[in-house]
């Protein structure tokens, strides 16, 4: 049994994810990344391959609210904000693409934000 990187097991679940889901126009993906000390969130157009919005911890609006970007409470302001500039842009549905991470901690909590916030996936 070989040991393989924390990074590298999420990579291969991401790709793995990736193989099915994508965003359209009519529903776009809700992808996110989880760093160390930030949490960053797109809703992308995969067949235009654009970028529709996004939101992470390093934003202006966030950033002097937030002490620190790596708790629960920044991914709950993070999903809010997303949702809210989604259904400012007419989106209401989304695909969530976790990015790899397991659904649990930081990205549950972003998820069910952005649910409660009126977004639907």
């Amino acid at each position: 049994m070989s040991f393989i990187p924390r990074k590298q097991q999420v990579q291969k679940r991401h790709r793995r994810l990736r193989r099915t889901l994508s965003g359209t126009a009519l529903r776009p993906r809700l992808a996110v990344f989880r760093s160390n000390n930030h949490i960053y969130v797109q809703v992308i157009d995969d067949e235009a391959q654009n970028t529709l919005c996004a939101a992470s911890t390093l934003d202006k609006d966030l950033r002097t609210s937030l002490n620190n970007g790596c708790t629960c409470d920044a991914s709950i302001a993070v999903g809010e904000l997303v949702a809210k500039r989604a259904l400012a842009k007419g989106i209401q549905q989304v695909v969530f693409d976790r990015g790899g991470n397991l659904y649990h901690g930081r990205v549950k909590a972003l998820a069910e934000a952005a649910r409660e916030a009126g977004l639907q996936f």
